[in-house]
């Protein structure tokens, strides 16, 4: 059983670094939490959902992983397999697609973010989704769950530039208190200096500390709704200066 616990724990960390790991291994009350949905979902949770969805569908929803890149992806672009089918892979972790951080380099497509798709209606969402332009079928993404990604793409983005210097990739947030909420809630499954879970190698070490400096945008999007298929806090409820504040904590820990 603690092995078990362990493993879940260890699985939970592992963010988008290219590291084998195994797979969490939930109860069926803990599976339910993690890829189920409430009798009454809030509008928050839908949120913080549609988040994760957003991130890695199959991951979130607990499906089979797509075979093949998308046909729909840029066919000059970088990247193949299953993480084409992602929204995150085109418009990236601050929303802003090819005028954002995927603007140059191996996650380049051309494609825009989806920041001006907030002054959509959330069916009008939903239906761009169903297009062709971006295939997603119902055994895919049911309408329910799709209608969560549609309210995330709405209201759920924040203007990562606003939060992250993008020059020096540092959170604008207060690291004492970020500290507060990262040593009372965050450190039981990080640890009190982030290095509790490692999800990268011995050799070279993925920490909190690692990935907050690395991937800042990444993190304040996970931090705020979770990882996909992990037991994760959710900090979607809270204020979003919560989370740029447990950021700029996170990037003062050991990276290795």
């Amino acid at each position: 059983m603690r092995r078990a616990i362990l493993a879940g724990l260890f699985a939970a960390a592992a963010w988008s670094v290219p590291f084998a790991m195994a797979e969490p291994e939930h109860s069926p009350d803990q599976q339910n939490v993690v890829h189920g949905a409430p009798a009454k979902p809030t509008p928050v949770w839908k949120l913080s959902a549609g988040g994760r969805i957003y991130d890695n569908w199959w991951e979130a929803l607990d499906r089979k992983k797509p075979e093949g890149t998308n046909p729909a992806y840029p066919k000059n672009s970088k990247r193949s397999g299953a993480t084409t089918w992602r929204c995150v892979e085109c418009h990236g972790w601050d929303y802003r697609g090819k005028d954002g951080l995927y603007g140059a380099g191996e996650r380049y497509t051309g494609i825009t973010g989806i920041r001006d798709a907030r002054a959509m209606s959330v069916a009008d969402i939903v239906k761009l989704l169903r297009a062709p332009s971006h295939g997603y079928t119902p055994d895919m993404i049911r309408d329910e769950e799709l209608e969560r990604v549609a309210m995330f793409v709405r209201g759920g983005q924040h203007d990562a530039d606003r939060y992250i210097d993008r020059a020096t990739s540092k959170a604008r947030g207060d690291v004492v208190r970020g500290a507060s909420i990262f040593q009372t809630v965050c450190a039981t499954c990080h640890g009190y200096d982030g290095r509790l879970l490692n999800w990268g190698s011995r050799e070279e070490p993925a920490y909190v500390g690692t990935e907050a400096r690395a991937l800042p945008a990444e993190v304040l999007h996970k931090i705020r709704n979770a990882h996909p298929g992990a037991a994760m806090v959710s900090l979607r409820a809270f204020a979003l200066q919560d989370a740029v504040d447990v950021l700029a904590y996170a990037q003062t820990l050991p990276e290795k």
